[in-house]
């Protein structure tokens, strides 16, 4: 389980994060929603140590996280694939995806990746920074798949895709679930979270507003309106 406790970061004397407090188990999806600002990467990069936490915890099971290493986070089970991808343009699909094998477990088949995205295997020779969005998308979450994580962090997956490669990054989601995966996903896209997650956490100003199971929040105009900015029919 991914446990993270009563956490504050800061950005120089601004407080961004606020006493926040999160849960994800094995095989469960938990969306982290609100409006820009509210703190939502934050509290990812938190956890991958790239912010660092002024008060609280950050566990990985019976493992803390909070004063560990960046390079050490990912070693530990946690993949993170970041707003905006991240990838390194210059390098080729294969080289991409060999720098996550890096931080993996010896032995891992990378034929796995093939299989869940044909896409890269098709173009192994090709510059990442040639790929279309959908494209840099599957590969970016494939070199963090190349950890094995028992922990994923997806920040805005679905930005500016298509709605077929959305559909892909929901359904990978989904087998990560399967898998026994525990995904912490960051979405704009409130309609594709609600697809796949099973609990919905709101971030309202640095502070964890309200948590309620998926299902629940699907019906609830009010609340989407209110943490989100979101309208539904």
């Amino acid at each position: 389980m991914l446990s993270v406790d009563n956490i504050e970061c800061y950005y120089g004397r601004v407080k961004v994060l606020k006493g926040v407090s999160l849960r994800v188990s094995p095989g469960e999806v938990l969306a982290l929603l609100g409006r820009n600002g509210a703190g939502k990467t934050t509290a990812l990069k938190a956890i991958m140590r790239l912010v660092a936490c002024r008060a609280g915890t950050i566990r990985l099971g019976d493992t803390e996280l909070t004063r560990r290493a960046p390079h050490e986070v990912p070693r530990l089970g946690v993949g993170y694939v970041p707003q905006g991808r991240r990838l390194f343009p210059e390098m080729t699909v294969e080289e991409n995806l060999r720098m996550g094998l890096l931080g993996g477990k010896k032995g891992f088949d990378v034929s796995r990746i093939y299989d869940l995205f044909p896409v890269l295997k098709e173009r192994l020779g090709q510059l990442a920074g040639t790929l279309s969005g959908g494209q840099q998308q599957m590969l970016a979450m494939g070199r963090a798949l190349c950890l094995q994580p028992k922990v994923m962090l997806l920040d805005e997956p679905c930005e500016g895709l298509q709605p077929s490669f959305v559909h892909k990054v929901l359904e990978t989601v989904a087998l990560l679930r399967q898998r026994g995966v525990a995904v912490l996903l960051v979405e704009q896209k409130v309609d594709a979270a609600l697809q796949v997650a099973d609990r919905i956490a709101f971030l309202e100003n640095g502070t964890l507003a309200y948590e309620a199971p998926a299902a629940d929040l699907g019906r609830s105009r009010e609340l989407l309106e209110r943490y989100v900015g979101v309208r539904r029919a």
